[in-house]
């Protein structure tokens, strides 16, 4: 199924969205944050954290901080410190760096920004850091395609599942039970309040409210537990967690030295439903996607999130504008489309005549404006009442305009969504749900068609035609006004204020940001 849209209006809203994208990209070149200041020493290999938990990467960039400052770049006073270590024969064992940050911890070492000839020498240190950090990420895409070849998913949209019970020894039987039962992608939801710490906790973690904690740690015994379902049952499995909040480059780092295959990374959600200050959260995003590119990962964005504090009818439109924004800054970082899946969701009131109908309208426009990109398709929360009879019969609705639009990723519903957390048994009967809606649908939107002039179309016009004249007030007033003015899921969130606007800086004229000029280069080592 596909729409007739105008070709001239389309190319208008993407013009419109790159436009009013265009002052907030020019922000994130002029500022860094404290976390793609650690995000780099995370490239460069520094691991582990101190007795009380708190990882060496904080404490190193905390140290820098205090003394000269993060604005010319972590690098430079770090790589210069390092060949200062050298010179001065302090025994470092196997790892320097992490060296370097005890001792920088017990306030034993003295930064400086270097010049001249030292600076150049600083450079080249931490450029040959980057690049075996890049390298190894480049290792983990190449092992990803191979097995995605040996071990093909051969339908869509992909079946998505989330499975999170705060103990990560817990979450592998039951992810791999999910797998064997049909799911195509594991999301490990994260443990509620992560994306407002500003560290990655440190570990393998056993404890956590409404998901697992992310770390590196977690991710690989997730990853390596994926991988032998896999090789079971003849399907890659993939591992989805979330690149936001505070730590978001971090966090997109460790996803690409892990080989997890999405990450949620949404270019506003963190402004408007965590309250994170917004030039923080675009600047941590444009370093955050420019390693999901490097690193071969899809993301998934968050426009679902809109129409639960929103109408899904007269906010439908924000969706679409959110999405061409999605679109713009991914692509300005080095994504392609194969990499973009944009988020929106089944959340009309299903009590409003014609509610099936608009949520295809809706549906098809995503689809028939992103035809490569494999689309995110949310189902039902907000209108979920806790007759499970009734929210079984939404989730079906659900799957099968999944189905017929061909969405990409299809988030599995939950009959006892909004009631409890589901028990294992929701969770297979709702995969027995769209299984059955893919197996008897099938490819049934190639045999539909919207009429021209018809209920579907008409609205999906509608939607556009509104979308673009939002884009055309947000080029007017600047996207950072229209966010501060509730523009957005009416959330109102001004440029000045939200968490994490102590760790913004303004660039100095010799910042160095050896793994940006790594990424740069373009080559898969």
């Amino acid at each position: 199924m596909r729409l007739q849209l105008d070709p001239t209006q389309v190319a208008r809203a993407r013009a419109l969205a790159a436009s009013a994208a265009a002052p907030v990209l020019t922000l994130t070149q002029q500022h860094t944050t404290v976390s793609i200041e650690r995000a780099v020493l995370r490239m460069a290999g520094l691991e582990g954290a101190d007795a009380e938990g708190i990882p060496w990467v904080n404490r190193l960039a905390d140290a820098v901080a205090e003394q000269v400052g993060l604005q010319h770049g972590i690098a430079l006073p770090v790589w210069d410190a390092l060949q200062a270590q050298r010179r001065a024969d302090i025994a470092v064992g196997a790892d320097p760096l992490r060296t370097l940050a005890q001792r920088a911890a017990a306030g034993s070492v003295e930064f400086r920004v270097p010049q001249g000839r030292a600076a150049a020498a600083a450079t080249s240190g931490a450029v040959r850091a980057a690049r075996a950090g890049v390298r190894r990420i480049d290792r983990q895409r190449r092992a990803r395609e191979r097995l995605v070849a040996r071990y093909p998913v051969d339908h869509r949209p992909w079946i998505y599942l989330i499975v999170a019970t705060g103990d990560i020894h817990e979450d592998v039987p039951q992810a791999q039970a999910a797998a064997r039962e049909g799911a195509d992608i594991i999301a490990v939801i994260r443990s509620t309040g992560q994306s407002l710490l500003d560290y990655v906790p440190e570990g393998a973690t056993r404890e956590g409210y409404a998901g697992t904690y992310a770390t590196q740690e977690n991710f690989r015994i997730m990853r390596a537990a994926l991988d032998d379902v896999s090789k079971e049952l003849g399907r890659y499995v993939r591992l989805t967690n979330y690149a936001s909040g505070l730590c978001m480059p971090e966090i997109a780092t460790l996803a690409g030295l892990e080989r997890l295959d999405m990450m949620l990374n949404d270019s506003m959600y963190g402004i408007l439903f965590r309250d994170i200050n917004p030039i923080r959260t675009f600047t941590d995003q444009h370093f955050a996607r420019q390693v999901h590119a490097r690193a071969g990962i899809i993301i998934n964005t968050g426009e679902d999130n809109y129409l639960t504090t929103a109408d899904a009818v007269d906010a439908a439109h924000t969706v679409t504008v959110s999405q061409l924004l999605n679109e713009h800054f991914a692509k300005q970082a080095g994504l392609e489309d194969w990499q973009l899946g944009l988020g929106h969701a089944f959340e009309i009131n299903p009590d409003l005549p014609d509610s099936f109908r608009l949520e295809l309208a809706h549906a098809l426009l995503a689809r028939t404006l992103f035809p490569d990109a494999p689309l995110k398709w949310m189902p039902p929360t907000k209108h979920m009442t806790g007759d499970i009879f009734r929210g079984y019969l939404l989730d079906a609705f659900f799957n099968l305009a999944g189905v017929l639009t061909g969405q990409g990723i299809l988030l599995v519903g939950m009959m006892t969504e909004a009631v409890v957390t589901p028990w294992l048994s929701d969770r297979d009967l709702a995969l027995q749900n769209v299984r059955y809606v893919m197996n008897a649908a099938g490819r049934l939107g190639e045999d539909l068609a919207p009429a021209d002039d018809g209920f579907i179309a008409t609205r999906a016009r509608h939607v556009l035609d509104e979308a673009v004249e939002l884009l055309e007030r947000i080029d007017d007033d600047g996207l950072l006004d229209a966010i501060a003015d509730g523009t957005f899921g009416l959330m109102r969130r001004p440029a000045d204020r939200g968490k994490g606007l102590e760790g913004v800086l303004p660039r100095a004229d010799d910042y160095c940001n050896p793994v940006a000029t790594v990424l740069a280069e373009g080559t898969a080592s």
